[in-house]
């Protein structure tokens, strides 16, 4: 039975200059233990999608249009705000995006760490900084008893980052949500917090939600993976099925753009065009006008996430590549 499981999810922004839909339809599960990659280009409805799932955009301008997120029988979406916030930071937790500002400046790094322990175990003070001391050894810091008592700024990058995932991991949740966690760090210490997560991950038998636009990180840490484009899912598979065969000519496009499987001395791929304007209805597949392989019809009827035949794991969303044609 899925731990997580999202349907027909459709987030949308009511602002003065139109209605944006971030989100388009997007479903999927999560299993216990397992680690599900979200992958696209900036703007393709990845943070949105979960941080719609723990309430936590703003409303207004943003709107759940429709769709259910369950989590153990109870849907995220509806249920009432109590209930919520004894889910967030206890069974689900989230790192945020940039490390640099995700922290409170005026607190120490005790205090931050602390607060989840107070608020969902009701322990003592002096049992909280125990377990504090505890959880920031786990993440790699150094004299943590000490650096309990600094400020965010006293940190590096890195460290911060570091103290990021003490902060949602310190409750045992079965979720952890991370969301480009390493956009912001240095290639060196990018990979010393995918193994951290993926030590952790193992250790706790925890679910891992990975949001990144690289492709590169999503091979070395996920079990599947979830392609994103204009708010929808163009694609899902097994990491190694997707990076050994992939459907979709935007997935294509996106492994032909990482530097590393490009013959030396040749000019990097690019996909030309940009995104669509989400404000606007797209009568077809949204990544159309930038596809080598579109025809006409690609542009009148979107085609449906429709599982591979002789597949159950794999689905994607290409009319031609359905009908055989690419």
């Amino acid at each position: 039975m899925p731990l997580l499981s999202v349907e027909d999810l459709r987030v949308h922004f009511h602002t003065r200059a139109g209605v944006y839909r971030a989100v388009n339809g997007v479903g999927f599960h999560l299993n216990p233990g397992e680690t599900l990659g979200i992958v696209g280009e900036s703007g393709s409805g990845k943070t949105v999608t979960c941080l719609s799932l723990l309430r936590l955009l703003p409303a207004p301008p943003a709107r759940v249009e429709s769709g259910s997120a369950l989590l153990g029988g109870v849907d995220l979406l509806r249920c009432p705000q109590k209930q919520l916030r004894s889910i967030r930071g206890r069974r689900i937790a989230m790192i945020f995006q940039d490390p640099m500002t995700s922290l409170n400046p005026h607190l120490t790094i005790g205090a931050q760490l602390a607060e989840p322990l107070r608020i969902h175990e009701k322990i003592s003070a002096a049992d909280a900084r125990d377990r504090a001391v505890a959880m920031l050894r786990a993440v790699g810091i150094n004299d943590a008893a000490r650096r309990l008592n600094a400020h965010p700024h006293e940190f590096s990058g890195g460290m911060r980052q570091r103290v990021m995932i003490a902060m949602a991991l310190i409750t045992n949740p079965e979720l952890l949500v991370a969301d480009e966690p390493t956009t912001a760090l240095d290639v060196t210490v990018q990979a010393q917090i995918l193994e951290l997560i993926r030590q952790l991950q193992a250790e706790r038998r925890m679910a891992v939600l990975f949001i990144t636009h690289d492709l590169g990180v999503i091979s070395r840490l996920c079990d599947r993976t979830l392609v994103m484009y204009a708010g929808r899912v163009l694609e899902t598979a097994p990491t190694r099925s997707l990076f050994q065969n992939p459907l979709h000519p935007y997935t294509r496009a996106l492994q032909r753009s990482i530097p590393a499987l490009q013959p030396k001395g040749r000019p990097l791929h690019t996909i030309p065009g940009s995104p669509p304007d989400l404000s606007r209805e797209i009568p077809g597949c949204p990544f159309a006008p930038r596809c080598e392989h579109a025809r006409e019809h690609c542009r009148v009827a979107p085609a449906p996430l429709r599982q591979v035949v002789g597949d159950d794991a794999r689905a994607h969303a290409c009319l031609r590549a359905h009908a055989g044609e690419i």
